[in-house]
């Protein structure tokens, strides 16, 4: 059988381009340790819905975070707490993956969780307004044409005094633990999208200390406005 493939790839090509005209708008926000991330989406997706912006899909913005390890959980048949670990950014050692995957009927292995990950979070984006808070949305949903990624920084010291009064410890403590989320997110974010990509890009970053939510959140409307994905 003879394929004209100069007609598949255009088939192709107006598949791909169909599938993308449905998906998002999606916008996503990574965060250094110690800024505001949650409270900024939440507010956001608040003042999103009231909007009703006609070039958004008639449906409640929402944003979400922990709840894609439940739904991870589903799509790979396991109780969440299998793979809680993966959400800790922790991995497992090679003893630990020989023992479960001989112990467990259900054994997932790393790449097949981070997989369902990506597989649910790509899921939820294509259905639109929704707000991804961390979790590698950046890294997963930046080809989609209607998409918005958003970084959080701010310096170093006032991130730590932030962490250390959230969960009373100490500000080496704090330090320490500031570097640690930051390192093990980064690494997370490279799983899916490889070291020193574009992926890693973000369309804006905004510093925490020097603004407050309420104007991150004003500004990020504003941008959304004149890229017409709102």
């Amino acid at each position: 059988m003879r394929i004209d493939f100069s007609r598949y790839l255009t088939e192709r090509y107006l598949e791909t381009l169909s599938r993308q005209a449905f998906e998002g708008p999606v916008i996503t926000i990574s965060r250094e340790t110690g800024c505001p991330a949650k409270k900024i989406a939440a507010k956001l997706a608040s003042q999103l819905t009231e909007l009703k912006s006609p070039l958004a899909k008639r449906m409640d913005w929402r944003w979400i975070s922990k709840e894609i390890l439940s739904e991870s959980a589903k799509e790979l048949g396991v109780d969440p707490t299998e793979i809680g670990y993966v959400f800790r950014y922790e991995k497992r050692s090679i003893m630990d993956e020989i023992l479960s995957s001989q112990s467990k009927k259900y054994y997932k292995s790393d790449r097949k969780i981070r997989n369902a990950i990506a597989k649910v979070i790509r899921n939820i984006a294509s259905e639109g307004n929704v707000i991804i808070v961390g979790r590698g949305g950046v890294a997963i949903t930046r080809d989609i044409e209607k998409s918005f990624h958003v970084k959080l920084e701010a310096p170093l010291n006032w991130r730590i005094m932030r962490i250390s009064e959230k969960y009373c410890i100490s500000m080496d403590e704090a330090l320490k633990y500031a570097h640690d989320i930051d390192r093990k997110r980064s690494q997370f974010r490279d799983y899916f999208h490889g070291k020193g990509t574009d992926y890693s890009s973000f369309d804006v970053s905004f510093n925490s200390m020097t603004l407050s939510i309420e104007e991150i959140v004003e500004s990020i409307i504003q941008i959304l406005r004149i890229r017409k994905l709102i």
